[in-house]
């Protein structure tokens, strides 16, 4: 299923915390729910303040007629988590139909599956379809520590030597380079997590002389190098000021103050609400996997979606011609 942007209503029917800081979260919808396939994500209208935002989760699989998502509590959160965190089992809210930009081809004879913390909610549902499958695969599964990866014992439980775990206060760390050279060569390559882990795996696959439309990966806007704080832009040619909130995107902040802004994944991952950057005095913090190592290191663009300044004012240009 596909940009399908049906909203429906969901019930809160089950709340459980499966690991540090992540809970999951289980809906019945309204209505019809098509079937959905893993790498599937849903659109969650949260509430924010006085206002409302919508904040997009992967889905896990279910039982039929539910959407169920695990959600990490962020201590410097957006807003978004603090709002599914605060839901109690009978609480409503409105939820898109599932969409999936991340899906698995099933044209491979062999997966390599990367997962980093919270990045496991869509690779988890890929793995189980591998397996029942019948498909071989690989999993590597990386955390800061072993208590807040969820799914972590019941997929070593179900996959055996199929997952490795590799748990940051044990001592462990994904070999990146190690696990691409032995992915066969006509292998494929899904990876979800950090954007210092996308990046790392994206260069070490390009360096293997790998085909770049043997990868796929998807990331979440609020993984950056700098906490969120408030950051103010002038927006060229129309001479007018936004500021943007802590728990705001740059994104939001321009189309609620009226500006006209061309966008879609609203992931980090289409490059179509990238705006110029014509003069900053704060630091760029890139969350997305758009542009490259270099063009990031350049300072020239920036993805208005997920990518944001680290503090102070900049002046941007959104393409506004009068």
């Amino acid at each position: 299923m596909r940009n399908r942007q049906g909203w429906r209503q969901g019930t809160l029917t089950r709340a459980e915390t499966i690991a540090d800081d992540v809970r999951l979260l289980e809906f019945a919808v309204e209505g019809a729910l098509p079937r959905f396939d893993p790498g599937s994500h849903s659109n969650f209208k949260v509430a924010l303040g006085e206002g409302q935002a919508i904040r997009t989760y992967s889905c896990l699989p279910a039982p039929a007629g539910h959407i169920s998502v695990a959600v990490k509590h962020h201590e410097n959160s957006r807003g978004g988590s603090r709002f599914m965190w605060g839901l109690d089992v009978g609480s409503t809210v409105e939820l898109t139909l599932p969409e999936n930009r991340f899906e698995l081809a099933w044209r491979a004879p062999y997966y390599l599956l990367i997962a980093g913390g919270i990045g496991i909610t869509p690779i988890y549902g890929m793995a189980l379809a591998l397996q029942r499958r019948g498909v071989p695969f690989r999993l590597a599964y990386g955390g800061r520590t072993r208590s807040v990866m969820a799914f972590v014992d019941r997929l070593e439980a179900e996959l055996g030597s199929a997952v490795a775990v590799h748990a940051g206060d044990a001592g462990g760390r994904i070999d990146v380079e190690a696990e691409i050279a032995a992915l066969p060569p006509n292998g494929e390559l899904y990876v979800c997590g950090p954007i210092d882990m996308l990046n790392a795996v994206k260069a070490a696959w390009l360096a293997a002389g790998r085909p770049l439309g043997r990868l796929r990966y998807e990331v979440f806007g609020d993984s950056g190098l700098y906490a969120e704080a408030p950051f103010s832009v002038e927006v060229q040619g129309l001479g007018r000021s936004v500021a943007v909130r802590p728990d705001q995107t740059l994104l939001d902040a321009l189309l609620g103050a009226g500006i006209d802004m061309i966008y879609d994944c609203q992931r980090g991952e289409c490059g179509l609400c990238a705006v110029d950057i014509v003069a900053h005095d704060g630091a760029i913090d890139h969350r997305d996997v758009f542009f490259s190592a270099e063009e990031k290191h350049e300072g020239n663009r920036m993805c208005a979606c997920v990518s944001r300044f680290a503090s102070g004012k900049a002046v941007i240009d959104v393409g506004y011609r009068g």
